[in-house]
């Protein structure tokens, strides 16, 4: 069973029963997942190369959820998904994400910031702003727009405290992340060769989370 129809069927039957029956299934999907990331990391390797060494199973989410504060007590997530990122994956830094759902609305590849600390995302408005010729220059680049021509992430519905609401550049800093993201179709992930469209679909991110953890390490 291949990735995209293993996660299909468990999304049909997220119960533990049904999840134990198939376990080889599970097994056979999670060893072409960590098949496809060890590639992916040799290829990324090549312009992010604190990530050549990287363990497939580090940068991989578990299929498992945490159910004990959540209403929806289904017990496994309805998608693979991994992290890369060059500052490590439990930093709170840029990186490049992957998931594979059910359909093309859960299926897609994103760079950038997100999900910040407060102290992170005010660091990062700061950057925007002091550094906006630079940014706007990263973020209207057509190798990125085309691929990738909008945010992501969520805004503040009124400007962040200690800003002019009426700035000039608002937009950007009422933002809590700095993501744009790209969705592709399921299947693409039973290619034998997905691990080199993903790669090229990554690169052009590279000049955004290099300007984002740049922002976050410098003093």
């Amino acid at each position: 069973m291949s990735i995209s129809q293993f996660i299909k069927q468990l999304s049909i039957n997220n119960n533990r029963e049904w999840f134990a029956c198939h376990r080889q299934d599970y097994d056979f999907a999670l060893s072409e997942w960590y098949d496809g990331l060890d590639q992916l990391i040799e290829l990324v390797g090549d312009y992010e190369p604190r990530l050549k060494f990287a363990k497939p199973k580090d940068i991989s989410y578990r299929i498992y959820r945490d159910t004990r504060f959540s209403s929806d007590k289904t017990p496994y997530k309805d998608h693979f998904s991994a992290i890369l990122a060059p500052l490590g994956k439990k930093v709170d830094s840029a990186a490049y994400y992957i998931q594979v759902g059910t359909t093309r609305e859960n299926t897609f590849i994103a760079g950038g910031a997100w999900c910040c600390e407060t102290a992170t995302i005010k660091k990062l408005r700061k950057a925007v702003v002091d550094n906006i010729e630079e940014f706007t220059e990263i973020i209207t680049n057509p190798a990125l727009t085309i691929v990738y021509p909008e945010w992501m992430d969520r805004s503040l519905k009124s400007a962040p405290k200690g800003w002019p609401k009426d700035h000039p550049h608002i937009n950007l800093i009422k933002m809590l992340g700095y993501v744009r993201c790209h969705y592709v179709e399921p299947d693409m992930f039973d290619n034998p060769n997905w691990p080199v469209i993903i790669n090229d679909l990554l690169k052009p991110l590279k000049p955004l989370n290099d300007f984002l953890n740049y922002s976050l390490t410098e003093e």
